[in-house]
């Protein structure tokens, strides 16, 4: 269920900013570009915005990942590519982007679902993760199999212990190579107080596993795509809204991802943020714009930024972003 959107800004979540005293998002200098390679996944989970899956077909071309490192080495402003997907793993230039975005000495952030590692004729990534010096942003729902499995499939539980156990082998987790584990609530509800859970996930898995890693972070599940169909299908669509609005938290505003953040889609469309991209929300300045548009993503530094209804999503409680709670 798509958001109401006029163009720019939500009525609703204008208002919402407004009754604050907050005035409409404005772009900072971009310091990360965030890019999403395309929709081929090897799971299907029940909370996915991006809609992704198996039968995906929309990848990103050569020449589109070729311009994204033209347009990164140009912009001097940007100090991360964040890789994304789908399973960014599976297209054909995932590795030219990392390599490339590595020799213009960018911080590379993938967000690995981990059984990816597994899959036949990927057994060369944790390889290439250590080589290339990766920051691993990988999901794990819960740290038991039951929740686990519930969101993202069965046997999937233990497939992502066996993927984190080869990267803590690798020396992931344990020092100079970062390691972050993402949470989403397996149903309609807001994630717990970040550091809390993530004491609970640093002993479970230490004790039952002896797994390490960095950082949990917990991330808000957003009403779009797969999600929305869920909580529509279950009569939960409006709670869900209710509840993200009933909670909107005006000190998590300043730091939203989209101020600093600008994000690519696989056919190389440009969004104010990834949750954007898959709302098909225009960009908020230049809407239509692509990464052949532009020379240099500073050029977008304070532009107006769209919003949407599932920006509450966003705001609601500690906030949510690609880096975890915010507040």
């Amino acid at each position: 269920m798509a958001a109401a959107f006029d163009g720019v800004s939500s009525p609703r979540f204008s208002a919402k900013l407004a009754s604050h005293g907050i005035r409409a998002l404005i772009r900072k200098s971009p310091r990360t570009i965030q890019v999403n390679v395309g929709k081929l996944c090897n799971q299907a989970c029940h909370h996915c915005h991006v809609d992704a899956g198996p039968r995906r077909t929309e990848r990103m071309t050569r020449a589109s990942a070729e311009r994204v490192i033209e347009v990164l080495a140009a912009s001097h402003c940007v100090e991360t590519l964040d890789i994304t997907g789908g399973a960014p793993e599976l297209n054909a230039n995932f590795a030219k982007l990392v390599e490339r975005a590595r020799a213009l000495d960018r911080r590379v952030i993938v967000r690995c679902n981990l059984t990816v590692t597994l899959e036949p004729g990927m057994e060369w990534l944790v390889e290439f993760y250590r080589r290339t010096s990766v920051e691993l942003v990988c999901s794990l729902p819960c740290y038991t199999a039951e929740n686990t499995d519930r969101q993202r499939g069965i046997g999937v539980f233990d497939k992502s212990i066996a993927a984190l156990r080869n990267l803590n082998a690798a020396g992931f987790g344990r020092g100079a190579l970062k390691l972050d584990l993402v949470y989403n609530p397996v149903g309609a509800s807001l994630p717990p107080p970040q550091a809390e859970l993530e004491a609970q996930y640093r002993d479970q898995l230490a004790r039952n596993f002896g797994i390490v890693f960095d950082r949990l972070l917990t991330i808000t599940n957003m009403p779009i795509a797969r999600f929305a169909n869920q909580l529509s299908a279950g009569g939960n669509h409006s709670a869900y809204m209710s509840l993200l609005v009933n909670h909107f938290n005006p000190a998590t505003v300043d730091a939203l991802m989209c101020r600093d953040l600008v994000s690519v889609g696989w056919d190389g469309r440009l969004y104010d943020c990834d949750f954007n991209q898959m709302l098909e929300i225009p960009l908020g300045a230049n809407a239509g714009s692509t990464i052949w548009d532009v020379e240099d993503v500073g050029e977008l530094a304070g532009a107006r930024i769209a919003t949407g209804s599932h920006c509450f999503g966003c705001t609601a409680g500690a906030g949510s972003s690609c880096g975890g709670a915010i507040a």
